[in-house]
């Protein structure tokens, strides 16, 4: 699911398009607490409406009316659109470092030498957006095999709702603005700078990509994989969840970690008072609790 960074100021000013009727509304915030897990408050009104004036417009319809029929009659085909009408796509190559360094430092030395007898290592990007989080997971992963001299089966799942940020992150395509949190060297040897018709963007590199599975889910419906994990990204996600959702969702994750398992949670978000299943062990960092 990506971040959905509801505020007044992405608002478009000056839109003309079908209004939303409070009647219309209610449907759409009850369609998307029940789809999507997200909480619209009542102030919300012209920001839904904004936004979803531009999907209306793509679709070709008049009237929000006949879209509230499209979702009662085929909600998982448009599920994902309205996902990202509604939402904000706020990510970053190597956002939050302290969680990599976690990483580099510890974990993943340790689980290369715990598991380099046929072994098999599991990473999870829940909410991957436009790809930057599970691509720099990928180069650090990428980089530990690489000074270890490791064989282990390892991967990195990416989900997320949002079928534009899901085509981005297949892509692998950034404009080189977006890339400020990459060093120098790790820009020269994980991606391939763009030329001609791709001047000013950045590829990246054939071997991110072989360790990286990108697929659509929704976090509010079942999950196909069955893990483990040892250790999933749920980062700037769980902040638009109401509290019996965000228990639900870290009860699940709990039953796809590894005993021992880690959590990686966003820098505005907290598990206190939410779940028993993990202890907090980092800034925003939780670990599986072992019984």
């Amino acid at each position: 699911m990506t971040t959905a960074a509801l505020t007044e100021s992405n608002v478009a000013t000056g839109v003309s398009g079908p209004l939303l009727a409070d009647a219309e509304f209610k449907f759409l915030r009850d369609f998307v607490y029940q789809h999507c897990g997200i909480a619209l408050g009542e102030q919300k009104h012209q920001l839904v409406q904004g936004r979803l004036q531009r999907r209306l417009r793509a679709l070709g319809l008049k009237e929000f009316g006949s879209y509230c029929q499209l979702l009662r009659t085929d909600p998982e085909g448009e599920l994902g659109e309205l996902a990202s009408a509604i939402s904000t796509n706020v990510t970053s190559f190597f956002r939050e470092m302290h969680h990599y360094d976690l990483l580099v430092s510890e974990l993943l030395p340790r689980w290369l030498e715990e598991k380099k007898h046929n072994g098999r290592l599991r990473i999870w990007s829940a909410g991957c957006s436009t790809g930057e989080e599970p691509y720099a997971l990928a180069m650090v992963l990428a980089e530990a095999l690489e000074r270890t001299g490791s064989s282990v089966d390892a991967r990195i799942l990416a989900t997320d709702l949002s079928p534009q940020a899901l085509e981005q992150a297949r892509a692998g395509l950034y404009a080189l603005e977006r890339m400020d949190g990459v060093s120098d060297e790790r820009r020269r040897k994980w991606f391939l700078r763009g030329e001609g018709r791709y001047e000013g963007y950045a590829c990246v590199h054939p071997r991110l990509r072989e360790l990286v599975t990108i697929q659509p889910l929704n976090l509010l419906h079942d999950w196909p994989m069955r893990g483990p994990f040892d250790a999933i990204f749920c980062r700037n996600v769980v902040i638009y969840f109401d509290k019996p959702t965000k228990q639900r969702l870290f009860e699940r994750y709990a039953g796809l970690l590894e005993q021992g398992g880690y959590l990686f949670l966003g820098h505005s978000e907290s598990m206190y008072g939410l779940s028993d299943s993990f202890e907090l062990v980092g800034r925003t960092v939780y670990r599986k609790c072992t019984r």
